[in-house]
C-alpha cells in the first residue's frame, strides 16, 4: 500500500475579499505524479507552497510524513549569485565523484546539453551573477533533480527549456521513483508525465485520474451532465477533446474511459478547422504573394544564421517553426518584419525578400510592450479598435473579445498597471488581432498563459483566415493550430519535418550521436582527416529546386486531401460517389507517401 506523504485538511486561504482556496482536503502519496490546473489567479501557485509549507493557511493544516524527503523549485531562484554553478550544482563533489554519476551526467546532458555547459563561457565555473533568469532557471531545476527526494514540487518547470529540453525532462521524471506535483500549462507535458490532475477553480479543487487528455474528456463528461445539450454544444471543452481524438494517436499512453463515450460525446463536433474555407477567406484577402524569399541570408550581429534560404510563406500557410535556441528563429520573423513595415525597401544581409502588396502583419514578440499604466483594459483595446472582424462572418466588438480573453466585465475597469504578467499578454494578443491583421507572427504566445486561456486563443486562431508563424516550445499548442512544421537545425537551413516535431527530436538526437564520435576524433592525438564529400553548386541548386518543387506539390496533395474529406462527408449517402471519392483518395495518399519519401532523400543531400 502507497505511503501517505502530505495530507492538506480544510485549508483556506484569503487574499483581501477573494478565498482562493475555500475549506480544501487533499493528499499526496508514493508514487503520485499530479498535474495542476486552473486560470490564472485562481490558486495554483499559492496551493503548491502550502503543500511545501513555504506558505501558511489562514485555516486548516498541512501535514508532513515524518522524515519527508522534499525538493521545491518555485518561481524565484534561491541561488547565491556569488557562487559558480559548480558550488551551486556540485557542490563539494570531486570531478571523478560526479562525472561517474550516470544520474548528474543525465541531468547536465539534458538541461545544458553537454557535460561542458556548451553554452556557458565558463562552462561549471561560470559565476552565477551575470546570467539570464532561464539560465538561472535551469541551474535550480539541475540542483533539484540532482539529489534525491520523496517528493518534488514544481511550478512552471518547462519555462525557458526548448523542445528537446521538456522532452528530456518528461522522460526524466517518468522514471524517477520521486513523487511529483507540478504547475505547468505545457499540456503535451502534463500528458506525458501526469497520473492524476487537480483543477483549481474559484477555491475548490477537483480530482481527476489520469493526465490532461483524461482530464479534458472527464471535465467534458462532468460538464454535459450538468448542461443543456445547446451549451455542451457550445462548450470549448469539448472542441478540444475532438481535437485529442481525431488528432495524432496515443497521445496518452493507457486510455481510461471507453472509446464509445468519447465518439458519442463528440459525434456532432465538426474538426477544428476548416481548412478549405480558410484557405478562399486568405486568397481573398493576401492574393498570391505573402513572403517569398530568394537566396536569403540571415545575420544576428556578426554572426550569420541562415544562408541560401529560399522559400515561400503562402495564402493561409500555419507554419509551427521549431529549433535549437539562438539558431535563427526569431532572427528570421525580424527579418521578415523589417522587410514588411518597409515595404520591402529593407532587405537582409543577401538575397531578397518579396512583400505581398496586401500584407498586414501583426508581430507578437516574446518582450511585453509597455503601456499607458492609467489605461483600463477595454480602453487599451478600444485604442485599437471598437469592432474587430474575426473572418468567416465572426465580429466581436472589444468588450466581447476581452470576455472570451478572461477580462470579465468588471476585470474590463482594472488599470493595466495592476495586472498581473499573464493578463499583460493576454492583453498583447487581444490588442493585435483587434488590428485584424491578415499575417500572424507570434513569438512565444504561451508564455505565462493558463490554459484555459490557451484553449480561448486556439479556438479565435481556428476560424482566422490568414497566414501564421508560430514559434513556441510548447508541442501541444504547434499541433493544435499549425499544419505544417519546419526546423532550423542549426546548420544554416530551414527544414520541413513531414511527422512534425516528432522527427525534429529523432533528427537533432541523430545530429548528436554523430557529433560525439566526431568530437572525440578531433580530441584524438593523432587525428585522422577523412576524405570531404563534395558537392558541385550545380548539384546543391538542382537538389534544393527539386526540394522546392516537392514541397510545393505536398501543399497541394494536402488542401486536395483536405477536399476530399469534405466531399466524402458531404456524400455519405451516395455510397456509388463515396466508393469513386475513396479510391481517388488513396491513390492520393500513395502518391504523397512517395513524395514525402523523396522529399526526405533531397532534404539530407540539401
Amino acid at each position: 500500500m502507497a505511503v501517505n506523504l502530505v495530507n492538506v485538511e480544510q485549508v483556506s486561504k484569503v487574499y483581501g475579499t477573494r478565498a482562493l482556496l475555500d475549506g480544501v482536503s487533499l493528499g499526496v502519496s508514493e508514487g503520485d505524479r499530479i498535474g495542476v490546473v486552473g486560470r490564472n489567479g485562481d490558486g495554483k501557485t499559492t496551493l503548491i507552497r502550502m503543500l511545501a509549507k513555504l506558505e501558511d493557511a489562514d485555516t486548516g493544516r498541512v501535514t508532513h510524513n515524518g522524515g519527508l524527503r522534499l525538493g521545491v523549485l518555485t518561481q524565484h531562484d534561491s541561488l547565491d549569485p556569488a557562487k559558480t554553478i559548480r558550488q551551486e550544482v556540485i557542490g563539494d563533489l570531486a570531478d571523478h565523484e560526479w562525472a561517474g554519476s550516470a544520474k548528474i551526467r543525465d541531468v547536465l546532458t539534458g538541461l545544458f546539453g553537454g557535460l561542458a555547459l556548451p553554452g556557458f563561457e565558463h562552462g561549471l565555473d561560470t559565476v552565477i551573477a551575470p546570467l539570464s533568469g532561464g539560465e538561472r532557471r535551469r541551474i535550480a531545476l539541475a540542483k533539484l533533480l540532482i539529489d534525491e527526494q520523496d517528493l518534488i514540487v514544481l511550478d512552471e518547470p518547462t519555462n525557458h527549456l526548448d523542445v528537446e529540453g521538456i522532452s528530456w525532462l518528461a522522460g526524466h521524471l517518468r522514471t524517477r521513483r520521486s513523487a511529483l506535483v507540478c504547475v505547468t500549462h505545457d499540456r503535451w507535458f502534463l500528458d506525458q508525465v501526469c497520473t492524476r490532475m487537480w483543477d483549481v477553480q474559484r477555491g475548490t479543487v477537483h480530482e481527476y485520474e489520469g493526465g490532461y487528455s483524461d482530464y479534458v474528456f472527464a471535465r467534458a463528461e462532468r460538464e454535459r451532465i450538468a448542461a443543456t445539450e445547446e451549451s455542451k454544444r457550445q462548450n470549448l471543452m469539448r472542441k478540444e477533446l475532438a481535437w485529442l481524438r481525431r488528432g495524432a494517436p496515443a497521445r496518452t499512453s493507457k486510455p481510461r474511459y471507453r472509446i464509445e463515450a468519447a465518439n458519442e460525446l463528440i459525434a456532432d463536433v465538426p474538426p477544428p478547422r476548416d481548412t478549405s474555407e480558410l484557405m478562399k477567406f486568405a486568397n481573398a484577402r493576401l492574393g498570391k504573394t505573402v513572403f517569398d524569399l530568394e537566396d536569403v541570408t540571415v545575420q544576428a550581429g556578426p554572426k550569420t544564421l541562415l544562408t541560401h534560404l529560399t522559400w515561400q510563406l503562402g495564402p493561409g500557410d500555419r507554419v509551427g517553426l521549431v529549433g535549437v535556441n539562438g539558431a535563427g528563429k526569431t532572427s528570421l520573423l525580424k527579418a521578415l518584419a523589417e522587410a514588411s513595415r518597409s515595404q520591402g525597401d529593407v532587405q537582409p544581409a543577401a538575397g531578397k525578400v518579396v512583400v505581398g502588396k496586401t500584407v498586414k502583419l501583426a508581430y507578437l514578440s516574446q518582450e511585453v510592450a509597455e503601456l499607458n499604466p492609467n489605461l483600463r483594459v477595454l480602453e487599451a483595446v478600444q485604442q485599437v479598435r471598437d469592432r474587430v472582424d474575426l473572418g468567416k462572418g465572426r465580429e466581436m466588438t472589444a468588450g466581447q473579445l476581452c470576455e472570451q480573453f478572461g477580462f470579465a466585465k468588471e476585470k474590463q475597469w482594472t488599470p493595466v498597471g495592476d495586472l498581473s504578467g499573464g493578463e499583460r499578454r493576454r492583453l498583447q494578443i487581444l490588442r493585435l488581432l483587434m488590428d485584424e491583421p491578415n499575417v500572424l507572427f507570434l513569438d512565444e504566445p504561451t508564455n505565462d498563459l493558463d490554459i484555459e486561456t490557451l484553449t480561448q486563443l486556439e479556438d479565435l486562431l481556428d476560424g482566422w483566415p490568414g497566414s501564421m508563424i508560430v514559434i513556441s516550445h510548447d508541442r501541444f499548442f504547434i499541433e493544435r493550430t499549425t499544419d505544417k512544421v519546419m526546423a532550423l537545425l542549426g546548420d544554416h537551413a530551414l527544414r520541413m519535418l513531414p511527422r512534425g516535431i516528432d522527427e525534429y527530436i529523432e533528427r537533432r538526437q541523430r545530429m548528436e550521436e554523430t557529433a560525439t564520435p566526431a568530437s572525440a576524433a578531433a580530441g584524438s592525438s593523432t587525428p585522422k582527416a577523412a576524405p570531404a564529400e563534395t558537392v558541385s553548386p550545380q548539384a546543391a541548386r538542382a537538389a534544393k529546386k527539386e526540394l522546392q518543387k516537392v514541397e510545393r506539390q505536398l501543399d497541394k496533395m494536402s488542401t486536395r486531401e483536405t477536399a476530399l474529406h469534405a466531399q466524402i462527408a458531404d456524400n455519405a449517402t451516395d455510397f456509388e460517389k463515396v466508393a469513386t471519392l475513396d479510391a481517388e483518395l488513396r491513390e492520393l495518399v500513395a502518391e504523397r507517401d512517395v513524395l514525402e519519401m523523396r522529399w526526405l532523400e533531397l532534404a539530407e543531400d540539401a
